[in-house]
């Protein structure tokens, strides 16, 4: 503002007829408590006190109504007490040319400010131009003036500010702001304007980021005061603070002395950075129009020669938009995409230590996959080594089941020669009959077919007979399926009665259904009967006939089938019993004592078990072949294979 002091009169006199006319005759100016609700660092300003009326008759009465408390908050970059002392004649030219309202003045840091912004707990604010671009895209304030000038530039006439880098003045190395690089920075912190952001924008044009490019960002918090005592205590290399804060305290220009200082005509303070224009005074979305209209006129009565500070019209911004866009923070934060490369710069550390993460995790899962190859080699011979014993052990066992069979029917070799002549020699008979009605002439039609007939017969049981016998001695792979077990007793009963000349009595009793079966080998299960069958005549064979007489009986509950073969000899010792399926234990002359010890195999190989017991009647023993009852997926089709 460049009008003539008349002109300032003239407005003030006209702020002071409106506040004739809204009827207030003495001006009162009071502080106005912070309640605990407003944010961090908020202080009341100036203490209570009040003013005789400038110009204005002495007999106007003063207000009806209380006045209007109006809450001002200010970015309090400096102490409280110095704060408070710098924006006095501001606070006293308000209460002075507006006596109805009741103005105080709040101080508050960064963060403190947005949220009474936020909160509403305040009417307007001051702050740098930085935060006030800011705040205007986030909560839609709107600034109403511009500082002219006054304490922010140290007293002189200029519109504008930036940021000085200061460094102890026995720092000769440290003369442009590359020389910045590996230092330690101390600022305010990253959301202050002339506290960091415009000097990280100059260091941008440069090619430079302070937060990346410094080997360490020491951030202090308001007051900037403490960006000064970090460089004089050597915590830091170089601070960040705002113009004219060095010039405005001569004992610390003795000390500090500016980094890269700039040429900049008119300006009277020494600047490592361009400038940007001063701070607004803005009003928030909910302050009244009235009240904004009457403070802008009251700001624009305000002169630097009678209240040290003088205000203009709104200030053009566009400089601290285009600095936000470069930096792409604030408003133009969406703008920031993270490239690989932008992100290797600003993270290296973390990339680096990412990198050796992932380079260990390769070797470590190489070692792994090493050691698991070598393991599952090893593994895998083992399971082959297991298999191979396995099979040898399978082969072994089918050989032993074969000798076993082989055992029995060469100790049932002579009755098997005498039940096979029986036919042959009925054969023979008819044969020669034949012959000799042949020679006397008498031979014929009916004869003959009775001879044939007959011959016939007797051929078909030699062949049954030597059909079980090659069946029963034949070596094979186990075969399971489901069978009857009632079928699987006859046909064992039919095997060891076919076997001999005088077969002894064997009474088999049945108590299952047909329709009950059993997963099993038939040939195997038909092995144990007839190995039980012949232990029972052998310890019979020699007794009177009444106690010769075996008992075969099948029966058994919900999960098991029983088959058990009962003989009436004389009772055994239980020594003996406990030692009758240890291999090689026998009580045979000719016996090899491998018999049980292969039904008993056999047994659990099918999931069931042999046992044997004292008789009933406490004479011979019973012999309890038990097996797990077979139940079909289908209930309604059963398989049935036939023990051939």
């Amino acid at each position: 503002m460049t009008s003539g002091a008349g002109l300032w009169k003239r407005l003030r006199a006209g702020a002071c007829a409106l506040a004739c006319l809204l009827g207030v005759g003495t001006l009162a100016m009071a502080a106005e408590p912070v309640g605990s609700g407003t944010p961090e660092r908020a202080r009341a300003a100036v203490p209570a006190h009040s003013h005789a009326s400038i110009g204005l008759p002495a007999a106007v009465p003063q207000a009806a109504t209380p006045a209007q408390n109006v809450r001002i908050g200010v970015l309090a970059f400096m102490r409280d007490e110095s704060m408070a002392m710098d924006w006095r004649p501001l606070l006293q030219h308000l209460q002075d040319t507006l006596p109805a309202y009741r103005f105080s003045l709040q101080y508050f840091d960064h963060n403190g400010l947005n949220q009474a912004v936020e909160s509403g707990s305040i009417d307007f604010l001051i702050t740098n131009p930085g935060q006030y671009v800011e705040l205007e895209s986030r909560y839609g304030i709107t600034r109403l003036l511009t500082l002219d000038s006054g304490m922010q530039e140290g007293g002189a006439s200029g519109a504008a500010f930036g940021s000085t880098v200061i460094a102890l003045r026995s720092r000769a190395d440290l003369q442009q702001l590359q020389d910045l690089r590996n230092q330690r920075l101390a600022v305010v912190g990253q959301e202050a304007f002339a506290g960091y952001q415009i000097l990280w924008g100059e260091m941008a044009r440069i090619g430079m980021d302070p937060a990346v490019d410094s080997s360490r960002l020491i951030r202090t918090g308001l007051p900037m005061e403490q960006v000064v005592q970090a460089v004089l205590d050597g915590k830091a290399d170089a601070g960040v603070i705002r113009t004219c804060l060095l010039e405005s305290h001569p004992q610390w220009q003795q000390q500090l002395r500016v980094v890269a200082p700039m040429l900049l005509p008119g300006f009277p303070c020494a600047s490592s950075t361009r400038l940007y224009p001063n701070w607004p005074v803005a009003s928030l979305r909910g302050t009244s129009p009235e009240l904004a209209k009457l403070l802008t006129a009251s700001l624009l009565g305000m002169s630097v020669a009678q209240d040290r500070m003088s205000w203009s019209v709104p200030a053009d911004y566009q400089s601290v938009h285009e600095l936000f866009r470069t930096l792409q923070i604030s408003p133009y934060a969406y703008l920031r995409e993270p490239t690989l490369m932008v992100l290797a710069q600003r993270y290296w550390p973390w990339v680096a230590g990412l990198a050796l993460l992932i380079v260990l995790w390769i070797v470590y899962t190489v070692h792994v996959e090493h050691q698991v190859r070598a393991r599952t080699a090893a593994l895998q011979q083992a399971l082959d080594m297991r298999d191979a014993l396995e099979e040898k052990a399978r082969e072994a066992k089918e050989q032993a089941d074969h000798m076993a069979r082989l055992s029995v029917l060469g100790e049932l070799s002579s009755t098997l020669a005498h039940e096979l002549n029986q036919p042959l020699a009925a054969i023979g008979n008819y044969a020669r009959s034949l012959l000799r009605r042949a020679d006397q002439q008498r031979l014929t039609d009916d004869a003959v077919r009775t001879a044939a007939g007959e011959m016939a017969t007797q051929a078909d049981r030699a062949a049954d007979i030597v059909t079980r016998i090659r069946s029963f001695s034949r070596k094979r792979s186990a075969q399971s399926g489901p069978v009857s077990p009632v079928r699987l007793a006859q046909d064992a009963v039919a095997l060891f009665r076919g076997m001999m000349v005088h077969p002894p009595t064997v009474l088999v009793d049945s108590r299952l259904p047909d329709e009950v079966l059993v997963d099993a080998d038939a040939l195997q299960i038909q092995q144990v009967l007839l190995n039980l069958l012949k232990n029972g005549w052998d310890a019979t064979r020699e007794l009177e006939s009444g106690h010769q007489t075996l008992q075969l009986s099948v029966d058994g509950d919900a999960q098991n089938v029983r088959l058990s073969v009962q003989d009436d000899g004389e009772p055994v010792s239980a020594a003996a019993l406990e030692s009758l399926f240890q291999p090689f234990y026998t009580t045979k002359p000719d016996g090899l004592g491998l018999g049980l010890a292969i039904c008993r195999t056999i047994a659990e190989a099918h999931g069931g078990r042999l046992d044997a017991r004292a008789g009933d009647a406490g004479r011979g023993l019973k012999f309890t072949l038990s097996l797990p009852r077979y139940t079909p997926p289908n209930p309604e089709a059963v398989p049935h294979h036939d023990p051939a």
